[in-house]
């Protein structure tokens, strides 16, 4: 099981789209999700094709939120999936085999059912209160996230309300991955804050 570290989700930056695209692969960030439920679908398919074009051929893998259609035209690597978009068995049928699947958990009963149809990686939360979404499940604490961990053959990333204060207790579970939506994309300090959550994961034994 390969750990991607910091996983970055673009929502409503503050910074434009290419530069926390052109940070990323400056930083080695191995996972760029575009999250972007306000944009109309030309939008997005702008804002994706043009995330594709900087980090094409670099370590920086592009991750698009909810949408085949997208993922397929922009040529993303990964395409991400929730509990209430199109199944995962059904979304292999439209992307094929050339765009790895993830899916989000916000239960210990979704995790599994989620491993069990063998995603490339599943993401678990919110470990914390969020206002990230527009109707956030409830918190599920550290303790669910560490119970998960023990058993998934899947790098897990740990999401929602995660902030530097709270990082220690989330890795102390033993999550090598990360994702920080709020602290990263509410500020213009995006290189500077990555680049210390990089340092800190890179630090852990």
């Amino acid at each position: 099981m390969k750990n991607f570290g910091l996983y970055v989700i673009i929502t409503r930056p503050q910074l434009p789209y290419s530069k926390i695209a052109e940070y990323c692969v400056m930083l080695d960030i191995k996972m760029l999700q575009l999250r972007e439920k306000h944009l109309s679908d030309r939008e997005m398919l702008s804002v994706a094709r043009e995330l594709r074009r900087i980090t094409k051929g670099t370590v920086t893998k592009l991750v698009i939120n909810d949408r085949p259609d997208i993922a397929i035209l922009c040529d993303a690597d990964y395409l991400h999936i929730g509990q209430d978009d199109l199944p995962a068995e059904e979304v292999k049928k439209i992307v094929g085999s050339g765009i790895k699947i993830g899916i989000s958990t916000h239960s210990i009963e979704q995790a599994k059912n989620a491993l069990a149809l063998h995603p490339d990686y599943i993401s678990f939360g919110p470990i914390y209160s969020t206002n990230a979404k527009e109707k956030p499940d409830p918190p599920v604490g550290v303790g669910q996230l560490a119970e998960i961990l023990s058993f998934a053959k899947v790098p897990v990333v740990a999401i929602g309300g995660i902030f530097p204060e709270c990082l220690k207790d989330v890795l102390d579970t033993g999550a090598r991955n990360v994702a920080m939506i709020r602290y990263l994309m509410q500020t213009e300090n995006f290189y500077g804050r990555a680049s210390e959550i990089i340092h800190q994961l890179k630090s852990i034994p």
